[in-house]
């Protein structure tokens, strides 16, 4: 499954590819982007995953960049 999500608190390119780094190295990601420009997420994991992997990315975002958040 591959979803969307609009993110607050981005505030460089240098963030944005800090998180991606650091949502790619979690167990079930196949494929994830952080696109500073446009303030979105685009995360791909299994179907019977996704939510697992989300929830652990929102986790993992927190503790890398404190102000960020996903839109959910």
């Amino acid at each position: 499954m591959r979803k969307s999500f609009k993110v607050n608190g981005i505030d460089c390119a240098n963030c944005a590819a800090k998180l991606e780094r650091g949502i790619a190295k979690i167990k079930g990601v196949e494929s994830c982007a952080v696109v500073f420009a446009t303030q979105k997420l685009v995360l791909e994991a299994p179907d019977d995953k996704f939510d697992d992997v989300l929830k652990e990315a929102v986790a993992v975002a927190k503790k890398l960049e404190p102000d960020w958040e996903i839109v959910l």
